[in-house]
């Protein structure tokens, strides 16, 4: 089995919401040879993929496809790279890699010390607390004292006050599209509840999602950030992001990026 684009569908997809599909049609209006690839059931050994461009839409959180993924990098350029889609599915990481470059995120603690969170609750007074590896906003919620905590560890972020979110979508070293996400309640994203309408890029926001991209090493993701007085903070960099609410044609910009790979890995 051989082809110069390979894809891991999102878990996620739906017939009504389906962002795999909208990909390869791209592809199939370019005319670009792709095969579907489920990483749950491929066996590496006996269906080699060498030299192919392996686009991963969306996987889910655990360690055999992160393996597979992993061994099929040894031989193929895989879109986003293993590495950022673990950097960006562990929030304690990502914050890392911002806080080294020197890129705003809100004021952060990571510990399994029930102690230490108390302490940092009382400091900040109020704290929102989000599992490590989590997605669409589930599980976060805002904590006023120890006596919420559950079992460690923690991974705990100052409030920002805030009545909306952006996500800002970055391919390359280019932010191409960006959305206001809005709610009546402490998460804004769409699979909790959230609106989201399309908004301009400015300077500002597109500098500071390209950097956050740049620091997890990823070659496109979504961007969730706040905007307070200071200006933009990121709140965390996704590796198989949704585009949701986009009036930019995203579909058609990663098709373009992955033709582009997939020609350079033919030379």
């Amino acid at each position: 089995m051989r082809a110069d684009i390979y894809i891991v569908h999102k878990p996620t997809d739906t017939e009504g919401d389906n962002s795999t599909a909208m990909v390869t049609r791209e592809l199939d209006m370019k005319g670009e040879c792709w095969h579907p690839l489920s990483l749950a059931e491929i066996d590496l050994f006996r269906n080699r993929i060498e030299q192919a461009v392996i686009w991963v839409c969306g996987m889910e959180q655990e360690n055999h496809q992160f393996e597979v993924l992993q061994t099929l990098a040894a031989r193929n350029r895989v879109v986003n790279t293993p590495e950022a889609i673990a950097t960006c599915a562990s929030k304690a990481l990502t914050t890392a890699l911002l806080v080294r470059e020197n890129i705003r995120t809100p004021e952060t603690f990571f510990s399994a010390s029930r102690r230490d969170a108390a302490v940092f609750i009382r400091l900040q007074g109020k704290v929102v607390y989000k599992p490590v590896y989590g997605f669409d906003g589930n599980g976060v919620r805002l904590i006023t004292s120890e006596d919420q905590l559950e079992d460690g560890p923690y991974y705990l972020q100052e409030y920002v006050p805030n009545d909306r979110d952006f996500r800002v979508f970055v391919i390359g070293d280019e932010a191409v599209g960006a959305i206001e996400r809005r709610s009546d309640h402490l998460t804004h994203n769409i699979h909790q509840g959230g609106t989201a309408k399309a908004v301009p890029v400015d300077p500002e926001m597109a500098s500071i999602a390209i950097a956050a991209t740049e620091a997890v090493n990823a070659d496109y993701a979504g961007v969730d950030l706040l905007l307070d007085q200071d200006g933009y903070t990121v709140l965390e960099v996704n590796g198989t992001p949704n585009w949701h609410g986009m009036t930019a044609p995203i579909p058609v910009l990663i098709a373009d990026h992955l033709v582009s790979a997939a020609r350079l890995t033919r030379r």
